[in-house]
């Protein structure tokens, strides 16, 4: 599979341990080291911010879309390679998964989720079939693999989980995919 956009979904704040930021940095400078696109909510905040600055201190692209509504609040990124400023979330979302090749979802809140989730779902009904990846970052999604797996044993998946997601403790560990 060859990735020439990575869609990376993670949080507008940076989390309580410095590891987060530390693998997002990592990932940001992984991407630009071999000339991957970043695709993203367009913040210049948070891990969104840690991400895309380190893809452009290696003189990567980055591909920023926000909403009118979160311009300010997420502090738009105006560094950027391009900016697409639209109308509204779900248009947001929309641009996101049809500028990307792959996903990757880092730590973050109930919008990261929602991003991951709608993606995971959209790739379940065949809307898409991009690769899905999960940065575990010191375990951060643990809760969420169990829980995950409840769902899969009580009989409410279609798929086996390994099947829709490739779970990553460490940045680099995408580089096997790439």
């Amino acid at each position: 599979m060859r990735i020439n956009s990575l869609a990376v979904f993670c949080g507008s704040k940076t989390g309580n341990n410095p590891l987060y930021e530390a693998e997002a940095k990592a990932l940001g400078h992984l991407l630009a080291s071999k000339k991957i696109t970043l695709i993203y909510g367009g913040g210049n905040k948070g891990i969104m911010g840690a991400v895309s600055n380190a893809v452009l201190e290696k003189n990567g692209k980055v591909v920023g879309i926000i909403p009118e509504i979160l311009k300010d609040r997420e502090h738009h990124h105006a560094g950027i390679t391009e900016l697409i400023i639209v109308d509204d979330m779900h248009t947001r979302k929309k641009i996101l998964y049809e500028k990307c090749d792959a996903a990757i979802i880092l730590p973050g809140g109930f919008g990261t989720m929602d991003e991951f989730f709608e993606m995971l779902t959209w790739n379940q009904l065949s809307i898409h079939d991009k690769k899905i990846f999960i940065l575990n970052t010191a375990g951060f999604y643990n809760h969420l693999f169990a829980f995950a797996q409840t769902m899969q044993d009580e009989g409410f998946l279609y798929d086996k989980i390994e099947d829709k997601l490739v779970i990553l403790n460490q940045a680099d560990e995408i580089l096997q995919y790439l």
